[in-house]
């Protein structure tokens, strides 16, 4: 079984809950969905080993939703999943990556017009339908129009953060036969890049037709698309293609360096190849037909006169003149954070206790954390206002007494006012470790009134960081207008931290963001922007979209020690 197939399952179930106006029970297993899709190990081999307790481990898994799992290991159905898309025959996981949809609209849009997928919405917003709605009018079906085109524009890429942890449990899988020597993931994958197209996976190996029977039976694969000796592709049940090529020895080098490199980057090295008198291709390196490289990437790259580079900075944007000068980047390593600077709780919209979450993060590897809950404009999600921001301070350092190995700071996400002042007065922010400050809502501003709301707040002294930058939603809401150029030299001036948020709908600042503020000496923060114990391991992509902005360990402020990391800061 596919545990993201699962979480899929337990996230609708969150959904259609809500459409009822049920309370409390579509978080629970909304968080439950989330902590799912972020496993490395399959629910089904879990649940193999200890039953439903061990269901019951897993973060926010109560015994109510352990059994609707079991109930799916078993049975391949869930019965009250069954009956809820019964009652509401629609296509809430597609409608609801429009941005402004959200499960009561879908309920409404299914009662009043029969909406029941994305092609029904649209025809609906084109021709004035949804205007006659109760809290809907023109502007609203312009929004939604945007959204499904937006949409369109992402349509065939699936986020890393949903993609990577299948290839690496395929990889898991290929790498335990005895027949395969080698198996690795290639491509975008392999780039980290921040969406993904396809899965392409490179495997040595004596017997190819074992290695391709083996692949299309693999639990993850939805159905076969062609099958050969050397090559296979099928779709994976996530909904993303990959291939499988079988290569020998000999080559394996020239093809992971030619299927990882973007193409623009395969272009460049080719033409060097071909000025030098070789010729490149995912074969190897040829010189009047004789193959001279090939075994690995860094003979490639040496023969052609560089270093070879790390896989996430090879898009054609400096990494091969860098590479020919011997000048290219010391990229931060994926062990180098010691901490995580945005981490929610349960006083919030978080599921965990703030002694839940610091347990957690001890464990991640992590020596400090920093919780930042959400404030009082974002009524939505509790947001705390200064006496209970007071009163977590307290609990905080109740908590930090209970728990050893892990330094607990106190901060909070507060809310960017419309006129950039904040929603939590300077008095109760001076009390904080630190302040992070974030945009939440006028998503809509002129690019010049948003710069200047940001800019406002970043000359305030009490803050510290801000999160998440430019307000994106990967495939689902494009970032705010903003002059990033502007809040960049905003940050270098008022010593303001650009925050890296790791969450992989987010990614936010993006790559070529990053690169800019390390050329201008601007300081970086990676953050989970935890919402569950389960989400640490979010930190990962965070440091690959810094790796991919040529950030270096020195550039990122929670690669050192929670004091040191204070001095930092304003």
């Amino acid at each position: 079984m596919s545990n993201q197939e699962l979480a899929k399952i337990l996230s609708e179930i969150a959904s259609f809950l809500e459409m009822n106006e049920i309370a409390f029970k579509p978080r629970a297993y909304e968080h439950a969905a989330f902590s799912i899709q972020s496993l490395e190990e399959d629910v089904g081999e879990i649940y193999k080993k200890g039953g439903i307790k061990a269901l019951e481990n897993i973060p926010g898994v109560g015994r109510g939703i352990a059994e609707r799992i079991e109930e799916y290991i078993k049975t391949g159905r869930v019965k009250d999943y069954e009956k809820l898309k019964k009652q509401f025959p629609v296509d809430i996981k597609s409608l609801m990556t429009i941005e402004g949809v959200g499960p009561k609209l879908v309920k409404k849009l299914y009662q009043k017009l029969k909406i029941k997928n994305i092609a029904d919405l649209e025809k609906a917003a084109k021709t004035g339908k949804l205007r006659g709605l109760e809290g809907l009018g023109e502007k609203s079906e312009q929004k939604i129009l945007k959204g499904i085109e937006f949409l369109r524009q992402s349509h065939g890429r699936f986020l890393l953060g949903h993609v990577l942890p299948v290839a690496r449990k395929i990889l898991e899988n290929l790498r335990a036969l005895p027949y395969i020597k080698q198996a690795e993931a290639a491509g975008s994958v392999r780039r980290m890049q921040e969406t993904v197209g396809d899965l392409d996976i490179l495997v040595i190996s004596n017997k190819p037709d074992k290695v391709m029977d083996y692949f299309v039976h693999m639990p993850e694969v939805q159905g076969v698309l062609s099958k050969g000796p050397t090559k296979t592709s099928v779709r994976l049940k996530i909904g993303a293609d990959a291939d499988v090529r079988v290569l020998p020895p000999e080559s394996f080098g020239a093809a992971f360096q030619y299927f990882t490199g973007d193409k623009y980057h395969n272009i460049t090295l080719r033409e060097i190849a071909i000025k030098k008198g070789y010729k490149l291709n995912e074969y190897g390196l040829y010189k009047d037909r004789r193959l001279v490289a090939g075994k690995t990437e860094e003979e490639i790259y040496k023969k052609l006169g560089m270093n070879c580079m790390d896989p996430e900075i090879r898009t054609n944007s400096g990494e091969i003149e860098a590479a020919i000068k011997g000048e290219l980047p010391m990229l931060i390593g994926y062990d180098d954070l010691l901490g995580d600077l945005q981490v929610q709780t349960d006083w919030t919209d978080g599921e965990n206790s703030i002694k839940e979450m610091a347990e957690a993060a001890k464990k991640q590897g992590l020596e400090y954390i920093v919780i930042t809950d959400h404030t009082k404009s974002l009524a939505m999600a509790n947001g705390s206002d200064e006496k209970r921001l007071v009163k977590q301070m307290a609990e905080i350092d109740k908590v930090q007494k209970q728990v050893s190995g892990i330094k607990i700071l106190k901060s909070a996400e507060v809310n960017i006012n419309k006129d950039g002042t904040l929603d939590i007065n300077d008095e109760t922010l001076a009390k904080l470790d630190v302040v992070g400050a974030s945009v939440h809502s006028s998503f809509n501003m002129l690019e010049a009134d948003m710069t200047k709301r940001i800019i406002r707040t970043m000359e305030n002294p009490n803050v510290d960081i801000l999160f998440h930058p430019t307000g994106r939603l990967i495939q689902k809401r494009e970032p705010y207008k903003v002059n990033i150029d502007e809040l960049i030299k905003t940050a270098k001036r008022t010593k303001t931290i650009l925050e890296i948020n790791a969450y992989p709908e987010r990614l936010d600042l993006k790559d070529e963001y990053i690169r800019k503020a390390v050329s201008a000496g601007v300081k970086l923060a990676i953050d989970s922007d935890a919402h569950s114990v389960a989400h640490f391991k979010f930190l990962e992509f965070g440091i690959a979209q810094a790796r991919r902005g040529w950030a270096g360990k020195k550039d990122v402020i929670n690669t050192r020690p929670w004091p040191e990391m204070l001095k930092l800061l304003k």
